[in-house]
């Protein structure tokens, strides 16, 4: 890493692996946060059940909830002593957290062969009656029992029970950590996102990446400049407008940007999540520039600043 004097001697350039990261910085805000272990036969089982339980989940600017998976957890670390997965639900109130993780658990968690689910959030002041709720499914047959040390509900289904834990642990996380990609190419661009979601599940726990395949290719701004929308393409960055837009933020010679979106149970969290991504990003070949995106302050008052992260 280092600092190169711009020659208009305005501001220093920071080049990482000969990339230029911008000094610029990520707004990040607070969402509630709710973590949920899925227990099951085999691992094909928990990342199918993680998965489903996770979809249309990608923006809450579009989607119910913002969701994703976190990871694998052996067996050794779940109660039931079986292979797990830990996903991640977020919402604005908790109210709302209460309402997606019911829905997602019951619909696509106790349907799914094998499952079970519990609590993955410990020692958080707020807790949620998920498991309570979802009870009366078993129309009047259903049986609160202690099982692994937990407090849950048996549930009778067709191919035997679905046990899940009755209180769910949430708490406040924080949502919309991200970075920019800058590539000369779509394919050089890609490789270098799929770089970084590798290695963000890959080093770092207690993070999703809530976009498809952990990637945003539609990166978008507050509000429209011609619909009433809540949001809309971002476009000063999308390099088929660079020619017809004096106020573009696309360099010259980039033509492909892609987005890592990052939210997490914690600040630490997400800051070394970018960190690591970006780190990845750079090795890339066809990389030309890291930047982030924000909105002024409009969305969420915590600055990120990339420059802070590679230090």
């Amino acid at each position: 890493m280092k600092l190169i004097k711009d020659p208009r001697e305005v501001y220093y350039l920071l080049r990482y692996n000969e990339v230029e990261i911008e000094d610029t910085f990520a707004e990040i805000f607070e969402m509630w946060v709710g973590r949920i272990l899925i227990t099951a036969e085999n691992e094909k089982w928990a990342l199918i059940a993680a998965e489903v339980a996770t979809g249309f989940a990608s923006s809450i600017i579009g989607s119910p909830a913002e969701a994703g998976v976190e990871g694998l957890v052996s067996p050794s670390e779940t109660p039931d002593g079986r292979v797990g997965a830990i996903i991640q639900i977020y919402h604005r109130t908790r109210s709302d957290l209460k309402k997606q993780m019911i829905a997602r658990i019951g619909q696509c968690v106790m349907t799914c062969p094998t499952t079970a689910a519990f609590n993955a959030l410990h020692g958080t002041a707020r807790k949620l009656k998920v498991g309570r709720s979802l009870r009366f499914f078993g129309d009047g047959f259903q049986k609160f029992d202690e099982m692994y040390g937990r407090r849950v509900w048996r549930i009778p289904v067709m191919e035997g029970e679905f046990i899940v834990e009755s209180i769910f642990g949430v708490k406040k996380g924080v949502a919309g950590g991200n970075f920019f990609i800058m590539a000369k190419d779509m394919k050089s661009g890609l490789l270098a996102a799929e770089a970084a979601a590798d290695a963000i599940r890959g080093k770092v726990k207690g993070v999703i990446l809530p976009f498809p395949g952990g990637i945003c290719r539609s990166g978008s701004k507050i509000g429209s400049l011609k619909y009433k929308l809540p949001a809309s393409t971002n476009h000063i960055f999308c390099p088929r407008l660079r020619e017809i837009l004096p106020e573009s933020q696309v360099p010259k010679n980039v033509n492909a940007i892609y987005e890592i979106v990052i939210n997490g149970v914690g600040l630490e969290n997400v800051k070394m999540a970018m960190a690591e991504g970006i780190k990845a990003a750079v090795k890339a070949p066809g990389v030309l520039k890291i930047s982030a995106g924000n909105y002024g302050g409009k969305i969420g008052p915590i600055k990120v600043h990339l420059r802070e992260l590679l230090k």
